[in-house]
């Protein structure tokens, strides 16, 4: 057993307990600039120390509901190398978003900690306001983010010890397709060797995520092709001139998905309908939709000295950016597929969601359904609709062990498109059910 196996040549958990930097109490938020008033959660944010050097930022939204009666969720951006926080957190799941002046927020009605308490992680080293003290640490990998996040998570949950034992998931979207498996992995089989782990993981879900390379090329051409992107000729040629199970590509195949690329035109691959950051031309959008300049309003609010200060972030003033690609240059380990984890994981009798925003164009909804095509697993329950006010939300369909689930008229980054349909899908996964209607 692969798993077994990893887990013997593993640190015990004690071993991975590190003196840390200040307290709970100190973590804690008494407000962000700019928030607005009826603000009824707390929230806290700081840095957990994994060595001595590295130290990586953490923002917890607690449940705006109970806290002590909700789950822990760990949220987990991709890239690799993008901001679990300023993504995550400001454009998407969080219970804030900025507004246009960089300065002020406002209150996300479907925000994920209406049902559970969100933990975000920037992660790895470098990332975010995430930090080393040595350069070398910024050429890291999936093996090393895993190990850093697993032990994250064990001094974090030192500094709140209320959360012990709590009932935890991982969720993220993207390269997260890779982190949350990996990390999920690696607490089972800790499990295995010490029973009395203080992570209680039931389940995990990725969104629109990186799974297996193959079928992720297959996916995309395809999803182009259905959805007016290409030609049928472009396609057809990729179709007889690709394999992209080989390691390398023919050079008439790369001709062809060079074609493919230009074909496309300037369109917003995270979601092919939606309008581009053209700002004079977006300041008048309802709130009811995505706002795409969101990504400068976080840019400003983020590397704004006072926010910094009471976030807790160190070195200010700290030069924060979305997406550190430096890092991703750098990056030393990336499987061509995690579908073993995940069919490890599915046998392992924890909670295993897949889900598809179906307008994205960067990793389609065609791609997430090759993949589980890919596993063979037997269908449970076949394809349905779900609801969300009324109409359809999306759809589903149940597999032996596995979920899959989709988001009507939803992007790359699903909450930012489509809030309130994120926001059943999300209460349906932490609840065990499907086709909650609200």
């Amino acid at each position: 057993n692969h798993g077994l196996a990893a887990a013997e040549k593993q640190r015990s958990v004690s071993e991975l307990i590190v003196p840390q930097v200040g307290s709970k109490e100190d973590d804690k938020i008494s407000a962000l600039p700019g928030q607005p008033s009826g603000v009824s959660f707390d929230q806290y944010s700081g840095y957990i120390t994994v060595d001595a050097d590295r130290a990586l930022f953490y923002y917890l939204a607690e449940s705006s509901g109970d806290p002590s009666t909700k789950p822990l969720v760990l949220w987990l951006n991709g890239g690799p190398g993008c901001s679990s926080f300023g993504a995550g957190a400001m454009t998407e799941l969080g219970p804030f978003r900025v507004n246009s002046d960089g300065k002020t927020l406002w209150l996300n009605q479907y925000a994920w900690n209406n049902v559970a308490n969100i933990l975000f992680l920037e992660s790895p080293a470098g990332v975010g306001f995430s930090y080393s003290n040595t350069s070398s640490d910024y050429v890291t990998g999936d093996e090393k983010t895993k190990q850093d996040s697993f032990t994250f998570l064990i001094n974090w949950m030192e500094k709140f010890p209320e959360y012990k034992r709590r009932e935890f998931y991982i969720v993220g979207e993207s390269y997260a397709g890779h982190y949350v498996p990996q990390l999920a992995q690696m607490i089972l089989s800790h499990k295995k060797i010490e029973p009395n782990l203080v992570i209680n993981l039931q389940g995990i879900a990725t969104g629109n995520a990186l799974i297996d390379d193959e079928t992720t090329s297959t996916g995309s051409y395809d999803f182009y092709w259905t959805h007016a992107l290409i030609s049928d000729e472009v396609h057809e040629g990729i179709v007889l001139n690709c394999n992209f199970s080989a390691e390398t590509t023919s050079e008439a195949c790369n001709e062809y998905i060079n074609q493919a690329v230009s074909c496309r035109g300037n369109i917003d691959n995270y979601d092919i309908y939606a309008p581009l950051c053209y700002p004079q031309a977006n300041t008048s959008l309802p709130r009811c939709r995505f706002d795409p300049c969101s990504d400068n309003y976080v840019y400003s609010y983020l590397n704004t000295a006072e926010v910094q200060k009471a976030l807790n972030v160190r070195g200010l003033p700290y030069s924060w950016a979305p997406c550190n690609w430096g890092i991703h240059i750098g990056w030393k380990d990336s499987p061509d597929t995690v579908l073993p984890i995940f069919q490890e994981l599915m046998q392992s009798g924890i909670r295993v969601w897949i889900y598809s925003g179906d307008t994205d164009n960067v990793l389609p909804v065609t791609t997430t359904r090759y993949a589980i095509n890919k596993m063979g697993t037997p269908v449970k329950t076949p394809w349905y609709p779900w609801n969300f006010q009324g109409e359809v939300g999306g759809y589903a369909v149940e597999y032996q062990n596995l979920t899959f689930v989709t988001v009507r008229g939803a992007g790359h980054f699903v909450s930012s498109y489509q809030p309130g349909r994120a926001l059943t899908m999300f209460s349906s996964f932490i609840n065990g059910t499907c086709g909650i209607i609200l």
